[in-house]
Formats: C-alpha cells, structure tokens, sequence
C-alpha cells in the first residue's frame, strides 16, 4: 500500500500520515487477528544466558549490572489477566502494547557469558541472552572492562499490523522510551549512558546481525535503530565515543554466528510508506560537538524500582481528582531540564516543548499554557504561533507561560481524537517539535531523533506520575494540524508529535496482575497459548487502547 504526499520524503511521510478531523491516516481500520505478531523474537538454535536476577544466574560483577539494567529498562513488568486471556506488559512503554523495538547486547569477555565476547540478543519474555556470535577477544577494547553496547532496532510490523502507515513514527516513539528507561536503569545500577551518534544505521545492522539474510529467512526484517553505551566511568559529554569500532565491526563480520529468528505473522500487509521513509531518514553516522558536563553533576530524579516496575498506563482517568501546584511542577521541572537523567543520554540540545492544557491542579488556573524547554527555542516557537495569547509568566523558576485562560477540556479531548482521558486527568499536553529548522540543521535522518525526543520525555513523565502516586498515557493518536492551529503555527516550523496526559486512574478489579517472571512470585509460569495480547473486550468497557502506550 502506498501514501501520498509531495515534496521531499520526510515532509511527504510526515503530511501523510496525519490524522484530521474528517480523516485517519491510512490504515487497515480493523485488527486482522489471524496475522496478529508474536509479541517475543527468538533465535532457534542460539545459547541462552540466564540474567540476574534470576536466581537460576550469577550474580558477579559486570554480570549483575548488565543484568540489573535490562531488567529495569526493557524487561517485563507485570502479566494480566481476565478469564482466559492473559498478556504481558514491559517496562518500557509502547503503542498499543506492540513492542516493536528488540535490543541486542554487544559486551566482551565476562566469566557468566563465556569465555569469548560476544552479541547477544536480549530475549525479554525470559529475561535472558541469546548469543548470536562469538567473536575474537582482542576486537573489545581494554578501556571497556565493564562497560556493554546496546543496539535497539525496530520490527515495523509490529506496529503497522494495528496502526498502518503512521507506525513509523510509533516505532520511533518507543525507541526514545528504550533510550530514557536504560539511561535510567543504567544510573540505578551505578553506570552511565549515552547515544553513540557516529555509528551508522549500516553499521548497527553489521554490529547485531540483522543485515544477515540467511538469519532472517521467513522473518520480519528489523531496522537498525541507535547504539547506546553503558560504562561504570561518566559519559561527562554530549557525542559519546567507543573507541575501536572498526576493529568490533571486522571481528563480528568474521565472527561465528548462531540462531534462526523467529517469524512474528504468517501474513503481512505491506506498507512501502514506510519503507520509504525508514530508507530516507537512515544515518550515515555523525560526529558531534561535544559539550561539556556542568562542573558539578546537576540533582538527578531518584525512581526506585518499586516506581520503575509499577509503571502502566491508565486506561482511564476519574475526572475528578486534582494534583498539588508543587507536584505539578516537580514534574514540569524533570522534563524541562535538558541535563535530566533521561535527556541526557541524547547527543543534542532540546528540540520539544511542550503545550499543557491545565484541568485540575490546585492553585494554577485552568486554560492553555507552554513550557520551554530550551528558550532560545521556545522564543522561536513563540514567534511562529500566530495567535495573540496572553504569555504571562506563570512560575519564578521555569519558562512556563500562561497563553490562554479558560475550560479547555474539550478542547484537548478534541484534539486527541476525541478521547475522554485527555480530558479527565490533572493536565494532558502535546510535544510541539521545532521541526524544519532541526532538519536543515542535521539532516533527513534526525526525523527519528525528533521522536527519540518526545519519547523521552514520555518516559520521565510516566515515571513522574508513578512517583507522584498517579498515571500517565501517552497518545499517539491526535490531530496533527488541529493541535497547529490552536497555536497559530501555519506552516512546517513546529509540528506537533506526541501527546500525553496524567490524572488519578480508575482501574478495573476484574483484572489480575502477576508479576513479570515467576522466580520473582516464587515459582515460574509459562505464557498462555494463543494470548490475546494487546486489547479484550469486556463488557461494559473496553481495556484496549487504540492510541496508549502500555
């Protein structure tokens, strides 16, 4: 199936692919359950690793951190259950609970993995490695005793099995989620980490084997997506370096590679949209200025893993309850800062604003206001709207703006296509990317990092809201040049990527949680055959999502 659009491809994908008020972008519009994805890639014949903390592993240095990281990060969090149907959920979030994103773990020599480095791809329904190569020790360098790799990629199908053609931009989405939730998860554990922006998506494809045909026979092919390092030493500048990567790269090429991957569907809807636009927007790898570290590392958000593994997504809000002003802007502070715990694992400065419409938080008045996350930017962003709004100063610490007074809770269902928890929660919000300028700047390629960015952010939002003792959603689906016209921007400056809101949940008893692996309750439980994983219907309300993370 093809899309439409004129001009160049990012500005062709990106236009036609918004949702309007009088139509979606281009999709099934139904769920063919007979071709629904396997929500868990293996690789049949390849060695697998238990990782701590099972019980079945060993904890010993680095092992216990590689473990710890990927538990917290990309691992399950909880099953459901209601009747016969029962489903996983993940740490990281994903549209629809889709999951299109696999991570594939590049480390040396470490006792617990075997005497030979290797990669590995991270099989999260187990918690465990699957060593797809082994290659020659002298390729890891000496200055990464501790330190890993981790290379995310995407399985478009995935998404566009349920979403069509706007499933790129999901896909990448879920990626800047991955990134915040292992930076995240790699601070717990006493590690940094940070983008490697000089990798090439070619050379990524080499590093995790997905560019081998003979491995991907009957299976959905995966797209290289970003590499990632994560070392005990501080990655104190934005443009991380690894230093040895022509050496990795020969030695994984010759290297002695196992595993057959898995097929997800037996039938497929091609989409060539997509296609083209993940042709168009693949990076050549770059070399960034790099920015100094503050003299002094800034405070940081401290999530327990009690609050990182509590995460959800709500699937409704009760529309009543109301937030304090100071946990309002606690959680407007930790997605402001461009030095915060999740932003600064990205090699470049903030490119996302944010335009918040204020229902129920106590003593700041409801109506439509805008944080800037970047000034410079956010001055910008201010002269590109064309509207007269009010921009009163509405905090002394934070550039956060009151535009317009007022209800404007049907406003926000309005534009999140009609969707009540837009409205029903404390606040809801829409990602306001500074759009053409950033791709003058660097490229067809950084369309994806622009996601990376919002999904980021969505991440420290979800676990804010967590902390805070609430929740949080973030919506995909919303209309694209609705939400620009509210703000006067009539032209392709910003654009508007992803929306998000928070209130007080209303959750359904009729459900059942676990946890996500039986050695953590103490015995082990296989999955249910033939799950219905991502949405069921019961009556009288629908736990299904058509544009929420899970």
């Amino acid at each position: 199936m093809n899309g439409s659009g004129v001009g160049d491809p990012v500005h062709a994908y990106h236009d036609g692919t918004k949702h309007h008020f009088h139509r979606f972008a281009r999709s099934l519009g139904y769920l063919d359950w007979a071709s629904q994805p396997n929500p868990f890639r293996t690789f049949a014949g390849a060695d697998v690793i238990a990782l701590p903390p099972n019980p079945q592993s060993i904890r010993t240095p680095p092992f216990d951190a590689l473990g710890d990281v990927l538990r917290h990060a990309l691992g399950l969090s909880a099953w459901k259950q209601f009747g016969e149907s029962r489903w996983a959920l993940r740490v990281n979030p994903s549209s629809g609970n889709l999951h299109p994103t696999e991570a594939y773990v590049i480390a040396g020599a470490m006792p617990d993995l075997g005497p030979a480095p290797g990669v590995y791809h991270y099989a999260a329904d187990r918690h465990a490695l699957e060593r797809r190569c082994a290659y020659h020790p002298a390729a890891w360098p000496d200055a990464e005793p501790d330190g890993f790799l981790i290379a995310l990629t995407s399985i478009h199908w995935r998404e566009a099995w349920k979403y069509g053609e706007r499933a790129f931009r999901y896909c990448q989405h879920d990626i800047g989620h991955a990134i915040a939730a292992i930076r995240i998860a790699a601070a717990n554990a006493g590690f940094d980490a940070a983008l490697l922006p000089d990798w090439s998506h070619a050379d990524i494809a080499a590093l995790t084997g997905i560019d081998r045909d003979g491995d991907f026979v009957e299976a959905e092919r995966e797209e290289p997506g970003c590499l990632i390092i994560v070392r005990r030493s501080p990655c104190d500048v934005r443009g991380a370096r690894f230093d040895g990567r022509p050496a990795l790269l020969d030695a994984v090429r010759a290297g002695t590679w196992t595993g057959q991957a898995s097929q997800l569907s037996e039938d497929h809807t091609t989409w060539t949209f997509i296609d083209e636009i993940a042709a168009a927007t693949r990076d050549a790898g770059r070399v960034v200025s790099v920015r100094p570290a503050p003299p002094a590392p800034p405070a940081r958000p401290a999530y327990p893993s009690v609050v990182i593994l509590q995460r959800r997504s709500a699937v409704s809000f009760d529309g009543r309850s109301s937030i304090s002003r100071a946990a309002f802007f606690a959680i407007l502070s930790s997605v402001a800062r461009a030095d915060a715990m999740a932003s600064d694992a990205l090699w470049w400065e903030p490119r996302i604003h944010l335009a918040v419409f204020v229902h129920r938080v106590d003593e700041v008045a409801p109506g439509l206001y805008l944080l800037m996350r970047d000034e410079g930017g956010g001055e910008r962003l201010r002269a590109a709207c064309g509207r007269q709004f009010l921009w009163q100063r509405a905090s002394e610490t934070l550039p956060f703006f009151l535009l317009a007074p007022g209800d404007c809770r049907a406003l926000a269902r309005r534009l999140s296509c009609d969707q009540d928890i837009a409205a029903d929660g404390f606040f809801s919000l829409g990602m306001i990317a500074e759009f053409d300028a950033a791709l003058a700047t660097f490229g067809p390629s950084f369309y994806r990092h622009l996601f990376w960015e919002s999904g980021a952010i969505g991440q420290v939002l979800y676990l804010e809201a967590e902390a805070a003792g609430a929740r949080a959603t973030g919506i995909g689906c919303f209309y694209d040049d609705g939400v620009h016209d509210v703000l006067g921007i009539a032209d392709h400056s910003f654009q508007s990527l992803y929306h998000f809101t928070v209130g007080m949940p209303v959750d359904d008893p009729r459900l059942t949680t676990e946890p996500g692996y039986g050695w953590e309750a103490g015995e082990r439980r296989a999955p249910s055959a033939g799950l219905n994983t991502f949405s069921i219907s019961i009556p009288n309300r629908a736990v299904s999502a058509r544009a929420f993370a899970e």
